[in-house]
């Protein structure tokens, strides 16, 4: 249940259309429900202006799929990710889920079943190789399921930078830009000198044994000397294209109001 559904709740129970018995019913499951395996917090989407995220991994599949339900009833939209094609078909055969549909290349289940709104311009999601594009594409789903528009721009790492400078014109416009890269993870800091907005850096675990499994590209990004570049963690495409939708919405809010 989301502000708008509770506002009109209220109302309802303020004409007379909803007794205060069925409200409270309504009401009951907030702020969590607790189902036993679980604690569903359902008051996330008032609380930060989007429902839980279901992480698959170390879930069993009843279990993703009874939390999937729990979120579906309340209209809020619906995503879960790294999620595994056979999660996703034991999903789809439960017929309760119209719409549903599984990404995957980001390994995400995406339900939309709520409009947001949309913010002013477009966040950018770089990859530096096609071997991080996975990573990328899980940024890019949750971007756009919060509502974002999003410029995806695949293999233009600094082995061959040309490739990224023809793209010089759509970093500059965007408001926000996720950039994914392993190996050792120079793309973030080169973009970083390019633009005015911020880069979320997402170091991948792409590379060769001196990578380290990403702790490489992960160092060269928090040592990056380009002012506007933060990191997040190993592969976590959700973190980057959730936190580069929450900038998006506030600059979006701000050019409104100024």
């Amino acid at each position: 249940m989301n502000a708008d559904q509770i506002r009109e709740l209220l109302e309802a129970v303020q004409s007379g259309k909803t007794n205060i018995n069925d409200a409270v019913e309504k009401l009951r499951h907030l702020p969590f429900e607790d189902v036993g395996f679980a604690h569903i917090d359902h008051h996330r989407q008032i609380r930060c202006g989007f429902p839980e995220v279901i992480y698959c991994p170390g879930k069993t599949t009843e279990h993703i799929i009874e939390i999937f339900d729990r979120l579906a009833l309340k209209k809020n939209n619906v995503l879960a990710t790294r999620a595994e094609q056979h999660v996703f078909d034991a999903l789809a055969a439960s017929g309760k889920f119209e719409g549903v549909r599984y990404d995957k290349l980001a390994k995400a289940i995406v339900l939309e079943q709520a409009v947001c709104e949309k913010p002013e311009g477009y966040i950018a999601v770089v990859t530096a190789g096609t071997a991080d594009v996975p990573v990328a594409a899980e940024a890019k789903v949750t971007a756009e399921i919060m509502g974002n528009n999003v410029e995806f721009i695949a293999d233009v790492g600094v082995a061959g930078i040309h490739r990224l400078l023809h793209h010089t014109k759509t970093l500059q416009k965007a408001n926000v830009i996720v950039v994914v890269a392993g190996m050792e993870g120079a793309l973030a800091s080169v973009i970083g000198g390019l633009v005015d907005c911020p880069v979320i850096a997402v170091p991948t675990s792409v590379g060769y044994g001196a990578s380290f499994g990403g702790v490489a590209a992960l160092l060269t990004m928090l040592n990056s000397c380009a002012s506007g570049v933060s990191v997040v963690n190993i592969d976590n495409g959700f973190a980057g294209g959730y936190i580069a939708s929450l900038i998006n919405r506030t600059r979006s809010r701000s050019s409104l109001k100024s």
